[in-house]
């Protein structure tokens, strides 16, 4: 952290297109920037937390300061597709390339891994074995993983909150593979580049198990196009247990109906990843050091 401070200063990247954002204010009474902002509060008391929308024609930092100013730089899900040139991929690719340059250590989720893996020069595709709807299953840390601080005090396999129809296919040169599972190869990674370092996970460590469920409900149909239910009453039925799980994470009958553990139910053991990241933001000679 900023010497001259005692309370970190957090940049949130929401990189959702307008229409994206709407719906999910929506469905869940929350944009990704602003489940982000809430679960940093959390974590940090008292932290400042900004926003900007790469994505956007007109995204601007807040008050015009510079990347530098940060402690840290957060990347939100999204549904863009980083494989597809369109202006607003263009545009939070030109943003993450700007962080990694700036030196402010940085952490994604979901589309923010797959930012800043194009951005670092690897690749992403569509899920090549079929989507993780709702949770990613017994995600597993590669040996580099197993001693990285970045995943400290998950266990030798574990489930998160996960919901996405792309993937990282090639990692970028340099980067280290630190977990995945049968579904999708690559869950976490850590990034370097042009003298910025990048932590981040497939899944979503900062989503409560409400937000799984409406993001389930916005996607009914393409999880019964991709027959992973046979009708959107099947989809709304597995959404209202998460829900009511959500409202009850002592509720053993759902959890094991849904076959989740205190990994995802317990919020502590859930945002274990944002945890540990902004920890070792904290750590003077730690490994998120910002570059002198």
């Amino acid at each position: 952290m900023h010497a001259s401070r005692s309370a970190p200063r957090f940049l949130i990247a929401e990189s959702e297109p307008p229409e994206a954002r709407e719906s999910r204010r929506e469905s869940v009474g929350r944009s990704s920037g602003e489940t982000y902002r809430d679960t940093l509060l959390a974590l940090a008391p008292g932290a400042e937390c900004h926003r900007i929308k790469p994505a956007d024609a007109d995204a601007e930092i807040p008050g015009g300061a510079s990347l530098s100013a940060y402690d840290g730089v957060f990347l939100t899900g999204s549904p863009l597709h980083l494989y597809e040139e369109t202006p607003e991929t263009r545009r939070t690719v030109a943003f993450m390339r700007a962080v990694f340059a700036s030196g402010t250590p940085s952490f994604g989720s979901c589309a923010g891994l797959q930012v800043a893996t194009v951005t670092a020069g690897g690749t992403v595709r569509r899920n090549a074995t079929g989507r993780e709807a709702g949770f990613a299953r017994r995600i597993t840390p590669t040996e580099a993983g197993r001693s990285h601080p970045l995943l400290a005090g998950r266990p030798a396999s574990y489930d998160a909150a996960a919901i996405h129809t792309d993937e990282v296919d090639t990692l970028p040169d340099g980067a280290v593979l630190l977990a995945g599972n049968r579904v999708t190869a690559v869950q976490a990674a850590e990034i370097r580049f042009d003298g910025g370092i990048f932590w981040g996970v497939q899944y979503h460590p900062e989503i409560a198990l409400d937000e799984i469920a409406g993001a389930l409900r916005r996607q009914a149909d393409d999880l019964v196009e991709g027959a992973l239910a046979g009708s959107r009453a099947e989809v709304e039925a597995y959404a209202d247990e998460v829900d009511a799980l959500h409202r009850d994470p002592s509720r053993r009958d759902l959890a094991w109906r849904l076959g989740l553990d205190e990994e995802v139910t317990d919020a502590a053991r859930r945002l274990t990843e944002l945890r540990n990241f902004i920890d070792a933001l904290g750590a003077p000679d730690g490994a998120l050091r910002r570059r002198r």
